[in-house]
């Protein structure tokens, strides 16, 4: 059951980490995903085979310290966008937002659960929903396009270095998964955000004995 419940609120949180980009997207002037239809917290229209399913089991056989996954991304329109190079900044940087925001709420609730009711289960259960928003925070505000800290960086940083990493974009993915599944002793992914998510989850999830 835990397990179950876990992966609900795994799943539900890579839904609302898309839906708040087509949320922002429509905001600054693209309605590209309400028209799509995923403004929507059904499942179906955000799942992706790879990213959503094989890619997470991928991990997990793998023997990776970080397991996650993703939605099938939103789609975006730049040439509807105001400021194109601005928004999709933007639009980039409300993904992990929501991630973050999530954290804080489920750490709050777990708050409220240790004094009202001291239940190991609910704890265990808040407390990997924390743990999952985090990672998937952390992984996507990765300075590599198309992840959205890509994107973020590409917007404000200055031109050179925003066109150079604009022209990863097509390699980006390979990248990601080359520091993924080949960690070496100068750097490790997978420990960067497996040690920065802990490091997180020390600061706002409730460090206190059950009552």
């Amino acid at each position: 059951m835990t397990t179950i419940i876990g992966f609900l609120i795994f799943l539900y949180s890579i839904i609302l980490h898309e839906v708040a980009h087509g949320f922002v997207a429509e905001r600054l002037g693209d309605p590209t995903a309400k028209l799509s239809g995923r403004l929507t917290l059904k499942i179906s229209p955000h799942l992706d085979v790879f990213t959503s399913i094989i890619l997470p089991l991928l991990l997990i056989f793998s023997g990776s310290p970080v397991i996650f996954g993703s939605a099938k991304p939103v789609p975006i329109d730049p040439y509807n966008l105001r400021n194109p190079r601005k928004d999709m900044g933007l639009i980039g940087l409300a993904g992990p937002a929501t991630n973050l925001i999530l954290a804080i709420i489920l750490s709050l609730l777990a708050r409220v659960i240790i004094i009202l009711f001291p239940s190991n289960f609910l704890l265990s259960i808040l407390s990997h929903g924390v743990q999952a928003n985090l990672v998937l925070a952390i992984f996507n505000l990765i300075p590599i396009p198309p992840l959205d800290g890509g994107r973020i960086a590409v917007a404000f940083l200055p031109g050179k270095i925003s066109n150079f990493l604009a022209s990863l974009e097509p390699y980006g993915f390979f990248l990601i998964l080359l520091f993924l599944f080949f960690p070496n002793s100068l750097f490790s992914l997978p420990d960067f955000i497996s040690t920065t998510a802990s490091f997180l989850f020390r600061l706002i999830f409730p460090q206190l004995p059950l009552v």
